[in-house]
């Protein structure tokens, strides 16, 4: 799978959601990439297999990231196909456009504004993870509703995060601790405004519904088991999104260096011992213009 690679160099030029996906979003961990991007690879079958892409299709993948979807079609739509790679991120459009080939086309837009794209241009629009940082969600199905041909194919991937946990692991005896670290994220993201937890996969179903497409199919999992034992330090290091802080860096912020130790002691061995539970859900929906 191609993917971007991360380095010292190229990390402090890099916008936030290019240094993410190269290297926050696992703690610089390449063994927990590796397992990581094996994972994606996964997600990215399932929504090319849902889009039906097919040889002669135009590919619109919004929020393209490093390509992780767009390449994959590039593989399906042959030569008379095009995929179009759009994202917010330059960072991310110049990554994937020096790896790219001549059947790619680059456009910076949101996934609320695709306005370069032409109205029925478009023969099957895919998205993965994108949707969560969109909090005008029912102008983006519009969005792709409008830039699909009739008989257009959507196929999208999205966590439910309002199913999670707030935190995997118990903080014991050390809950203030945790309200200090807490108050942190919800500055950034506070609950019930940040579209990351305004919607779950009813609501996924419905906007599609609204915005005209028809038929319409989810197929969503939820999942509650143990966790997976990890490096503390790969566990420090991890950002859950590209405008957070990792749990290190939000301990700085708040904490002591006697709070930091006393926690410190505490979490480690739960993490590296894999005391803690997972929570998290997932839907993919897949839906047509008709």
């Amino acid at each position: 799978m191609r993917s971007l690679t991360s380095s010292a160099a190229n990390s402090s030029a890099r916008d936030c959601w290019a240094e993410w996906i190269a290297d926050r979003r696992f703690g610089g961990d390449p063994e927990l990439a590796r397992d990581f991007l094996d994972k994606l690879g996964r997600v990215r079958e399932r929504v090319l297999a849902h889009a039906r892409v097919g040889p002669g299709d135009v590919v619109l993948d919004v929020g393209c990231g490093d390509g992780l979807i767009a390449f994959g079609a590039l593989d399906l739509v042959g030569e008379e196909g095009e995929v179009v790679f759009s994202d917010v991120s330059t960072d991310l459009l110049d990554e994937c456009r020096r790896r790219g080939d001549w059947r790619a086309r680059f456009v910076q837009a949101a996934a609320d504004d695709l306005g370069p794209i032409e109205d029925e241009s478009i023969d099957v629009v895919t998205t993965r993870s994108v949707l969560i940082y969109v909090k005008d969600k029912a102008r983006a199905f519009r969005e792709f509703h409008r830039v699909l041909r009739p008989e257009g194919r959507m196929s999208l991937y999205e966590p439910i995060n309002v199913f999670s946990s707030d935190w995997t692991y118990d903080f014991g005896p050390h809950e203030e601790l945790k309200a200090k670290i807490h108050s942190v994220y919800e500055a950034i993201q506070p609950p019930g405004e940040d579209p990351m937890l305004d919607f779950d996969e009813r609501d996924l179903v419905r906007l599609a519904e609204e915005s005209g497409f028809h038929p319409v199919e989810l197929d969503y999992r939820a999942e509650i088991r143990p966790i997976e034992p990890r490096p503390w330090e790969t566990y420090l290091r991890m950002a859950g999104n590209p405008r957070i802080p990792t749990l290190e860096e939000a301990m700085a912020q708040v904490l002591t260096p006697e709070e930091t130790e006393r926690l410190t002691a505490h979490l480690r061995p739960l993490v590296e011992e894999g005391r803690g539970t997972w929570r998290m859900a997932h839907a993919y929906l897949w839906a047509t213009k008709p």
